[in-house]
């Protein structure tokens, strides 16, 4: 894998997800930020889509549990080709195709989210009926942090590893941070490796902004000998690159104005250089 060009795919992918925020003047710009390079590693180095089959039986399934990050998916699917230029201009307006939250109506998604703490109980079905099916294709999903006080969550968890789906790769993505609050200063997940790991399940910590850490992680999903649900645990920076929103629990659903988002465009068009 050649990291430069992840690297590349990262920054152009962050310059565009900020501009359909600052376009439409909303978006959730720092939950799309934390999780960039996760996305951009799973889609150009680990998962198997191809966007002139889009919905291909053999195909790796995905989820966007914290749902407000699909608008970093949205970029990289229409430069793997699931959708034009056109369809991306659509974004956030009355009746366009591309919105903030998935739709099942957009070629190469698979969850229609929305809600928090859902996304990880459908990847558990998906995976689920996968190895009921001795299909080969897996499940991966990225959930957020936040949605750990969710009940939902730790049942999928619970479900996962008892019925050893090895199959279901999910990515934790680390953040620290809720809507309004840190997550150590409302209810306390630490340590949170060794309550997954309770589950039944694999557990890898990575620095979520290492595309070599992540793509390390990753490499081998195919080829894992143990029958144990796998959670990459990716320690994260809330709005990663622009340096007035990252860790800032103000700044979620916000997408910067003005003078703003003059400084947002010069910082994410360095970032990565």
């Amino acid at each position: 894998m050649e990291l430069d060009y992840i690297q590349k795919k990262v920054q152009n992918a962050k310059k565009e997800c900020l501009e359909l925020c600052i376009n439409i003047g909303s978006g959730h710009v720092t939950s799309a930020f934390s999780c960039a390079e996760i996305v951009c590693v799973l889609y150009y180095a680990v998962m198997n889509v191809d966007p002139r089959h889009p919905d291909a039986p053999g195909r790796d399934r995905f989820v966007m549990s914290k749902n407000h990050g699909m608008v970093m998916v949205y970029p990289v699917l229409k430069d793997i080709g699931f959708f034009s230029q056109e369809t991306m201009e659509t974004f956030g307006k009355n009746g366009g195709a591309v919105s903030p939250h998935s739709k099942l109506s957009v070629k190469g998604i698979d969850f229609a989210g929305g809600s928090l703490g859902i996304g990880l109980g459908t990847a558990c079905g998906m995976a689920y009926a996968a190895a009921c099916d001795k299909e080969k294709w897996l499940t991966f999903c990225i959930i957020g942090d936040g949605e750990l006080y969710e009940g939902s969550m730790w049942e999928a968890m619970m479900f996962a590893g008892y019925q050893k789906l090895s199959n279901l790769v999910v990515i934790l993505d680390r953040n620290k941070l809720c809507m309004t609050g840190f997550t150590e200063s409302m209810i306390g997940l630490e340590p949170l490796d060794e309550k997954i790991r309770n589950f039944g399940w694999e557990v890898r910590v990575v620095d979520g902004h290492s595309i070599e850490e992540l793509y390390g992680a990753l490499s081998d999903v195919r080829e894992r000998s143990v029958k144990k649900p796998l959670c990459i645990l990716a320690n994260t920076v809330k709005g990663k690159g622009i340096d007035f929103m990252e860790g800032n629990p103000f700044m979620h659903g916000v997408a910067p104005a003005g003078e703003k988002a003059d400084i947002a465009r010069k910082q994410v068009g360095s970032y990565g250089k």
